[in-house]
């Protein structure tokens, strides 16, 4: 659990922050500490219907990624897009709160709806410039409509359905998920399992190379 006062310095500022840039910015602290932070890490967040978030729920698909990587590549983002389910257009911020020994223990995020800025931008570069911007990270209200959406995109990174794949495109497939941090998310190896048609077993054994199973 993080120390009461930085908690309530860190809800001062994104209290501030929201009402600086109003009702398209949504700003939200997670804490980092507890057992399940990727499933309920959000501790305060203000305008959450921008994403359709509220305190209690977990990590952004892009967050989570980088709870999977080793502390010292956990890097703060600044001014990236992501996208919610229904299409809206976010410029984020994700920051790391660190404590005196360095390590991660909560995430100051902004997501700034510029949708309409966007639309507005669109038509005053059209005539001028291509479009280069590659598609931004979606972000889901649930850990398990993140799941879903990880599940649905390691799929397209094969180019088969399930039933077509071979014990190696189910490995790559599973190593991607691993490498979003799709294992994070509590109970997700059994929905991974059952997803791809194989034992737990088999699917820690495709982190480790140890599996001989083909499936």
């Amino acid at each position: 659990m993080l120390d009461t006062q930085l908690k309530n310095n860190l809800c001062s500022l994104a209290h501030a922050i929201a009402a600086h840039y109003g009702k398209s910015c949504e700003v939200a602290v997670h804490d980092l500490t507890g057992e399940n932070a990727a499933d309920s890490s959000i501790i305060y967040i203000e305008n959450g219907d921008v994403t359709g978030r509220k305190v209690g729920d977990g990590a952004s698909a892009v967050v989570l990624e980088q709870l999977s990587q080793a502390e010292q590549n956990r890097e703060d983002r600044i001014g990236y897009f992501t996208k919610t389910s229904d299409g809206k257009v976010l410029k984020s911020t994700t920051v790391y709160i660190r404590d005196d020994k360095g390590k991660a223990i909560a995430i100051f995020s902004i997501n700034h709806d510029v949708t309409a800025l966007s639309v507005a931008a669109s038509s005053l570069t059209e005539l001028t410039a291509p479009a280069t911007a590659s598609e931004p990270e979606r972000i889901t209200p649930h850990v398990e409509e993140l799941l879903d959406e990880l599940l649905w995109r390691s799929t397209e990174l094969i180019g088969k359905p399930v039933s077509l794949m071979n014990k190696d495109d189910k490995q790559r497939a599973v190593r991607w998920l691993s490498s979003k941090g799709a294992l994070l998310i509590t109970k997700s190896g059994d929905r991974i399992a059952n997803y791809f048609g194989i034992s737990k077993f088999t699917l820690y054994s495709y982190l480790t190379d140890e599996g001989t199973e083909n499936k």
